[in-house]
């Protein structure tokens, strides 16, 4: 399986056979896209690195296009199979199982107390809706496709904030007041529009934007896959690590881009990883859920790195870049690609690098980035048979004053530590509500548009009536967010947990005290750990932060049979005491989007969700965003002219939103 991923790219609608003819899809596409360390010493990972220039594609700003119009434009959705379908065996050889770092079976998943809602919330600064899926969709005047998830992008500083989802970005002041229009990322990053609704023309795929800003060089960083297509809108093979860097400490000035080659098969420069297009014949990678950091010398950018055609995972990669050369904007700029990534024999999935405050950086080893992943995912990626885990990944990049060498020299370790387990969560549950694109396409009695069934709206061969309320994803157990401050490094990930005799969706959160010995390896050991849970409810994608002072909090969706999918937080005290859940976003509605529901998807569909949400600190405040519903309408309100719009509170094929919230504990 590869990464959560928007209803694009490498996870679009599968099985073609099987699913019906749709109005609304664009023709064409491609192939498928305890605490104690383990007695092993940790490995200095002999992954190779290269370094490379690469020019400057140019400026940008963000710009106010005017917006889309509402109701149904054909094509909607971007065409081509995901990897939701049956599964392609993989090539690759087995990972090393030697030294038993996956369960021999099935761990159960951890029996856990729940916690308590909070009655109010007097750190709240400030909480507003962000971005959300009509955002998305009538961005640069409507030509853009529908996606589904959001996946979540922010950075804060010098009294902005910065905020990205697919595929759109906006800044807000420091009072979450907007000070800029809503621009697709297509445009931001100089590329062609998603679709030229006049002409039909499809652009490159842009995805999974990540947001970083830079204290020491007041820089605010943004980064996205993107994936270029043909004529025809299929993609070509190639794809790129595409990253902007405000040319100063405003982000409503100006930006510069640059475009990593990153498909990985000798091509444009890149080394060759082998991937196939069906599991033998040679063909290009492809980076996927790319996540960002950075430490005193450098900002990181890690990737998945699947086949983009074929069956195969090959290994977590890194994209370093120096913090020096970013803030200078220069023609070109150097990349180092750490390559390849390695634990204990198995390839390294989800490595997600540190954030941290500006000053509490790791010195050691002449500078070091520190990052977590875990060893459960799936277990397509990492080889776990199982779905479940008692041991994490601790990862350093060290040497990282390198990259303002003439030729860095950046050198990677990895060892296993002991935790609690973990275990991949069910779907989560959502409270029963209106779901009019579902009771859209169960309809069979109201004339639209001079045909009877609503379900004509969307499809030329009629569907069957039997779509239902949705579970959405809960994501699988791999890393989220990871933060560095006070010598103490902090992660979350997301686990079933049984509560109240209920097997739901929780969070699982470690804090490590990381070292580097004399010999550049990585040490360190869990300082502490929990779950977190709450009775009849479903907690996911977390996204945990820290203040110097040693305070923080977590962010995360909570949704059940109490709860509408709603934005919420827990305090963490300065002993790292987990405090009570704050909803801070009241979810007004169940999820209703395209990817809910079997017509569109196929069946079963998999309800998109996260794919990661957001956290980060602005001095003695912390700013977080998570995924939520903030609407709610009948199918009766829902086909009131513009269709689809319920009164300009969503669009006909999606209703996510984000919540930003400021607080200060």
């Amino acid at each position: 399986m590869n990464d959560p991923e928007e209803a694009h790219a490498t996870r679009w609608c599968r099985n073609p056979s099987e699913v019906l003819m749709r109005r609304i899809i664009a023709t064409g596409g491609a192939a498928a896209i305890a605490a104690a360390l383990l007695s092993l010493p940790g490995a200095a990972n002999a992954a190779p690195s290269d370094t490379r220039q690469v020019p400057s594609t140019g400026t940008t700003s963000i710009r106010s296009f005017a917006a889309g119009a509402d109701g149904l434009q054909h094509p909607e959705l971007r065409a081509g199979p995901d990897d939701e379908g049956p599964a392609v065996p993989s090539t690759r050889p087995d990972p090393n199982f030697k030294h038993g770092i996956f369960p021999k079976h099935p761990l159960d998943a951890p029996v856990v107390a729940s916690s308590a809602v909070a009655a109010s919330n007097p750190d709240v600064q400030v909480s507003i809706q962000g971005l959300n899926h009509r955002d998305q969709r009538l961005a640069n005047g409507g030509n853009q496709f529908s996606l589904e998830p959001p996946d979540q992008a922010l950075c804060v500083g010098n009294g902005f904030t910065v905020e990205s989802v697919n595929s759109v970005l906006r800044v807000y002041n420091a009072n979450a007041v907007p000070v800029t229009a809503v621009q697709d990322l297509n445009t931001f990053f100089r590329y062609p529009a998603a679709i030229d609704r006049a002409t039909g023309a499809v652009g490159p795929n842009v995805i999974d934007p990540v947001c970083h800003y830079d204290p020491d060089f007041n820089r605010f960083v943004v980064a996205i896959t993107t994936l270029f297509v043909d004529d025809q809108g299929s993609f070509n093979g190639k794809n790129t690590i595409d990253v902007a860097v405000s040319n100063t400490g405003d982000p409503t000035g100006a930006w510069t881009v640059y475009s990593v080659p990153a498909q990985n098969d000798g091509t444009d420069g890149t080394p060759n990883h082998h991937c196939t297009l069906d599991g033998t014949t040679p063909g290009p990678c492809f980076q996927d859920y790319p996540h960002i950091g950075g430490d005193a010398n450098g900002i990181y950018v890690t990737t998945n790195e699947y086949d983009l055609f074929g069956p195969n995972f090959n290994a977590a990669q890194v994209f370093a870049f120096s913090k020096r050369q970013l803030s200078e904007h220069p023609a070109s700029l150097d990349v180092t690609l750490v390559q390849n990534l390695q634990l204990s024999g198995t390839p390294g999935f989800t490595v997600w690098p540190a954030t941290s405050p500006a000053n509490q950086y790791a010195t050691d080893a002449n500078g070091t980035e520190f990052m977590l992943s875990s060893v459960a995912g799936d277990g397509s990626e990492t080889g776990n048979p199982t779905g479940t885990a008692k041991r994490i990944g601790l990862w350093a990049l060290t040497n990282t004053a390198s990259l303002d060498a003439s030729t860095p020299d950046l050198r990677v370790t990895s060892r296993l530590v002991t935790s609690q387990t973990y275990v991949f969560p069910p779907t989560m549950q959502q409270k029963s509500g209106d779901i009019p694109l579902g009771e859209c396409i169960n309809d069979t009695t109201t004339v639209v548009g001079g045909l009877t069934g609503c379900w004509n709206l969307f499809f030329v061969d009629e569907p069957a009536h039997d779509e239902v309320l949705s579970s959405p994803d809960a994501n699988d157990t791999r890393m989220q967010q990871t933060w560095y401050t006070n010598g103490v490094l902090w992660g979350a990930l997301d686990t079933a947990v049984r509560v109240n005799g209920q097997l739901r969706a929780g969070i699982a959160w470690f804090s490590l005290q990381p070292s580097i010995n004399g010999a550049g390896k990585v040490g360190g050991s869990i300082k502490k750990q929990g779950y977190l849970a709450l009775a009849d409810s479903d907690l996911t994608y977390p996204a945990i932060t820290m203040l110097p002072s040693g305070q923080g909090a977590m962010a995360f969706t909570v949704t059940g049979s109490n709860h509408y999918p709603s934005a919420g937080y827990v305090p963490i005290s300065s002993t790292g005491a987990v405090g009570q859940i704050h909803i801070v976003g009241k979810g007004l509605g169940p999820d209703d989007g395209f990817t809910s529901y079997k017509a569109f998807v196929g069946d079963p569909p998999r309800t998109r969700w996260g794919d990661y949400g957001a956290a980060v600190t602005d001095g003695s405040s912390i700013w977080m965003a998570s995924e939520y519903i903030a609407q709610t309408c009948t199918l009766s309100q829902y086909l009131t002219a513009p269709i689809g719009s319920c009164g300009g509170t969503r669009t006909s094929l999606g209703n996510w939103s984000t919540r930003l919230t400021k607080i200060t504990p």
